[in-house]
């Protein structure tokens, strides 16, 4: 006879360490901007200029830097226009799309929190 049995899942305690993949995302989103790049994105796709609208006191290299490593991940896809003018933007992916709960979660928290 066959027995069966339940998975459990550990939540991580000092002793119990995040799994790799769980702290590399939470590094990953950690970075300075990175969150807020992707709250603004989760409101449609939005050009270089209007990220750099949204977020006066990111500067155009790291927003830059950003975005890349954003698209890297499979959290945006980048499009260029060509023309006169050359227009670059960017939407999240379904990847990105995923992280909404998580963000309007975090945002809850915050405006409960205050």
């Amino acid at each position: 006879m066959e027995t069966a049995t339940a998975t459990v899942v550990a939540i991580p305690t000092a002793e119990t360490p995040l799994c790799n993949r769980v702290e590399s995302a939470f590094e990953f989103l950690s970075r300075k901007w990175m969150g807020l790049l992707v709250r603004n994105l989760l409101e449609g796709e939005k050009h270089f200029c209007d990220l750099e609208r949204a977020l006066p006191n990111l500067s155009a290299r790291v927003l830059s830097v950003r975005m890349k490593e954003l698209e890297d991940a499979g959290l945006v896809e980048r499009k260029v226009t060509h023309g006169p003018p050359v227009r670059v933007s960017y939407s999240l992916t379904d990847r990105g799309l995923a992280l909404q709960p998580v963000m309007r979660a975090i945002s809850d928290w915050a405006y409960t929190g205050s």
